[in-house]
């Protein structure tokens, strides 16, 4: 899922037009939605400013726009090669079972990857809803 796919679901999860995420972000009525589709089908990508606008205007966090391009098993398995040697995700098997763990990372990631347990476990018991995790992820850090 590449940033115009990002684009497109958080639009479209927020009910919002074409038109209307372009003309938040500072687009005129002529050209808002032009530009818009031209992000999410891929012919033109935001730089880094516009992606903080489109990001209030969807109410999100830019990092939850901003993320690699994992549209295919082959991505996001060099993604996990990326991340195996930047942040030592290993990949183990136990119990017959393949896992992927980080066996050793700085004390940021451990407490980035706490939080993340925490409100998934939250998620899973039930405390809370699917749409209130939702939401923490996509606004995450902030």
């Amino acid at each position: 899922m590449g940033i115009g796919d990002r684009i497109r679901h958080f639009r479209n999860m927020r009910k919002m037009t074409q038109k209307k995420l372009g003309t938040d972000i500072g687009f005129s009525d002529n050209t808002a939605d032009v530009r818009i589709v031209q992000y999410e089908n891929g012919t033109r990508t935001p730089k880094e400013e516009m992606i903080k606008k489109i990001a209030v205007a969807l109410d999100v966090s830019s990092y939850a726009i901003d993320v690699p391009n994992i549209d295919s098993g082959i991505r996001v398995l060099h993604t996990f090669f990326a991340l195996e040697d930047l942040f030592g995700l290993r990949v183990v098997k136990h119990g017959g079972k393949v896992y992927l763990c980080f066996e050793s990372c700085n004390d940021t990631m451990e407490l980035m990857l706490e939080e993340w347990y925490e409100q998934a476990n939250k998620l899973r018991k039930g405390k809370i809803s699917k749409e209130e995790y939702d939401d923490w992820r996509y606004h995450y850090p902030d």
